[in-house]
């Protein structure tokens, strides 16, 4: 299992949110170049980045801050949040972002998935976010009556290989990801699951790996310091028990 350190941009700076609410938002760094650095430096293989702006308007609006963090350390990087149209895939691949993740265009535009995945296949992920396990869209503001599991069989029968779930009821909350879902999806579909949301500690990275999920997203407990991120690294690559 891999590990996926995270940095989610809100007006240029770091942040935080709290279940997904952007009134929640709070600043959690002040350096992301530092901060992709000491994921490096703690052995992190991929970077999970976020452009919170984007992901509510639809437009790029943080794209030049995340591309330059992205290409200021030797580390792969998968990027989300308003990404709706080829031209914008086309720029974060063409600038060195390994994958892109298509979040609510997976709800709303399916034609321009399938046609992302015809044409960058395992560059395109897709992020199902979901609130008692019913999709949201829209930087999680937009919530529609598609369940989690039909969806990612759709992304699955598109061609989409990875899919980034995210419990948004447990996002930000240190509790613990929803490890019942997750295991619902991992059996439904044959897609790579990237886990999202509550990751708290040491013991949620070992039952993450218990289910054979292919990754992990961790935020806030690293800026908190409640996780040790070279420790979960370690752990997530072979199975223990703590």
């Amino acid at each position: 299992m891999i590990i996926l350190p995270a940095i989610d941009i809100k007006d240029g700076t770091c942040v935080r949110l709290f279940k997904g609410d952007y009134s929640t938002a709070s600043k959690v760094a002040d350096d992301p170049y530092k901060v992709a650095e000491s994921f490096v430096t703690a052995g992190a293989k991929w970077m999970h980045m976020v452009d919170l702006d984007g992901a509510k308007s639809g437009k790029l609006s943080n794209s030049e801050l995340i591309i330059d963090v992205a290409k200021s350390v030797d580390i792969k990087v998968e990027v989300g949040g308003g990404i709706r149209n080829m031209d914008t895939i086309e720029y974060y691949l063409e600038n060195g972002v390994d994958r892109v993740i298509l979040g609510s265009a997976a709800v709303k535009d399916q034609h321009f998935v399938i046609d992302a995945v015809n044409n960058y296949d395992d560059k395109i992920v897709v992020g199902i976010d979901a609130r008692n396990g019913m999709v949201c869209a829209e930087g999680w503001t937009d919530k529609s009556e598609l369940n989690y599991i039909d969806l990612a069989r759709q992304m699955e029968q598109i061609g989409v290989k990875t899919i980034v779930f995210t419990d948004i009821d447990q996002d930000g909350t240190l509790a613990g990801p929803n490890l019942k879902q997750l295991d619902d999806l991992a059996h439904n579909v044959s897609c790579d699951i990237i886990a999202s949301g509550g990751v708290s500690n040491l013991k949620d990275i070992v039952d993450l790996n218990n289910l054979n999920v292919y990754g992990a997203i961790t935020g806030k407990a690293i800026y908190t310091g409640n996780l040790d991120l070279e420790a979960a690294i370690k752990i997530a690559q072979k199975v223990t028990d703590i």
